[in-house]
């Protein structure tokens, strides 16, 4: 449970492995983590769309949950309390006040719910997980695939034992370097990207149901009708859509993207459609919006997010400060401004007790073999910037491979990065430095070839 304690108590993991296809040309396992912080491995494991045929072909795919998270010791809280989850966007020293409060109860609670190992369920403890489940499998070295947060897992595998990888594959990196400021600036600067993509886009597209209208003029109406309560929830008249909520959508959907679907969702709010577009199923299917209470018939939910506040350390100490940084990334972001998960994110994470067990640092990883690090340009979430700093910090090791489009997760979006993924993953040949896959285009909404 404590890396610290190696002779203390232990904790069990949920593993999943799905054996190679071609037992006589297998290589080893494949080690994968989804990301979230929350996403479960054993179940992305068990999804046969995730990776190429030849991949399952060469490797046994093993995936695993994280600490914290699902069959491995999940965090666990309070129904009743999390259906307390104040407003995330704080809008005075009061309600600052009764953040740092709540905070305090939630963990309190959640702790004594889930027991000691809520205190370890940090990206460094779940590296050493990793290096336990190579020993389990019997594999000299790691072969590592890393999502989104699991690139932060990754990097800080990379950082303990570097000369027990193998390959090291991370696609859309998060990074560790940064401070409170940098970090949410450049969180909204992405998503700030990812909508300005979505106006050219509508601009080029004539199937966009915004095509020949103001995006920008539009999406500020919406948002000014959406701050008077204009703005009905799709399927639920009786309840007034915010203008986080209506953010969170459009945030949302530069995900895949969905973007022929956001701009028919759009549409319908300003038309006050009293049900939403059949094709809006996915952006309203899965909200983060945590102020909605989890069913009442449930007396514990799942709350992963301590692992984000146990990697990333926010020393606001005012309503002031905080202000401050809502301000400088409304400037940066005057259409999107700091994105709803940021400001959960945020807010969930005040009061966190010093110190915590893996806080910012530049990656210091020193020995082992050439690492792959893989970013879309246009990604919402993990933004390009993140990936090169990443990169750079890692310095000569790093080889990264440039996706020029859209949405959250490189691979499998198209032939030239899945190709170049693969070649790394199964025969350790690097792409060219500066390799640059071409964009994939948006696809509409019935799309069989659609990312997932």
């Amino acid at each position: 449970m404590d890396w610290n304690d190696p002779g203390g108590r232990t904790i069990d993991l949920a593993v999943a492995r799905l054996k190679a296809t071609d037992p006589a040309a297998r290589i080893g396992s494949l080690l994968l983590h989804p990301g979230g912080p929350g996403s479960s491995g054993v179940g992305y494991a068990l999804s046969l769309n995730n990776f190429s045929p030849e991949l399952k072909r060469r490797f046994d795919i093993v995936g695993f949950d994280p600490r914290g998270v699902e069959g491995s010791g999940r965090i666990a809280c309070s129904t009743q309390l999390m259906s307390q989850f104040p407003d995330p966007l704080i809008k005075s020293q009061a309600e600052f006040d009764a953040w740092l409060d709540y905070g305090k109860r939630l963990r309190a609670d959640c702790r004594a719910r889930t027991g000691p190992v809520f205190d370890h369920v940090d990206s460094v403890s779940a590296a050493r997980d990793i290096d336990a489940i190579r020993q389990a499998l019997g594999e000299e070295k790691v072969t590592y695939y890393g999502l989104s947060y699991g690139t932060l897992v990754g990097q800080m595998y990379a950082e303990l034992f570097p000369h027990r990888i193998r390959a090291l594959a991370l696609d859309s990196n998060l990074d560790h370097s940064l401070s409170t400021g940098p970090y949410l600036y450049s969180w909204a600067t992405f998503a700030q990207d990812s909508f300005d993509e979505f106006v050219k886009w509508c601009g080029r597209e004539t199937r966009c149901a915004l095509h020949g209208t103001n995006v920008r003029a539009f999406w500020a109406r919406l948002l000014e009708r959406a701050d008077r309560g204009e703005i009905r929830a799709p399927g639920a008249p009786a309840r007034s859509l915010t203008r986080q909520d209506v953010i969170r959508y459009a945030f949302r959907a530069g995900y895949v993207p969905t973007w022929f679907e956001l701009a028919e969702l759009l549409v319908a709010l300003d038309a006050g459609a009293q049900e939403p577009p059949a094709s809006a199923a996915w952006l309203l299917g899965e909200t983060t919006n945590s102020r909605q209470a989890p069913a009442a018939a449930e007396l514990e939910v799942s709350n992963p997010l301590q692992i984000f506040c146990e990697d990333f350390r926010w020393p606001i100490r005012d309503y002031r400060e905080y202000t401050k940084h809502l301000r400088r990334a409304k400037a940066i972001a005057p259409d999107m401004g700091i994105v709803p998960t940021s400001l959960t994110l945020t807010a969930l994470c005040l009061g966190e007790p010093d110190p915590i067990p893996n806080p910012q640092h530049r990656l210091r990883v020193k020995g082992g073999p050439p690492l792959l690090i893989v970013n879309g340009l246009h990604d919402p979430a993990t933004g390009y910037a993140w990936a090169r700093n990443a990169a750079a910090q890692i310095g000569k090791k790093a080889r990264l491979l440039t996706y020029e489009g859209w949405g959250h997760g490189a691979y499998g979006r198209g032939d030239c990065v899945t190709a170049a993924v693969d070649a790394y993953l199964i025969s350790l040949r690097l792409p060219a430095r500066g390799t640059r896959c071409p964009a994939v285009p948006v696809a509409p909404p019935d799309a069989a070839d659609r990312p997932a």
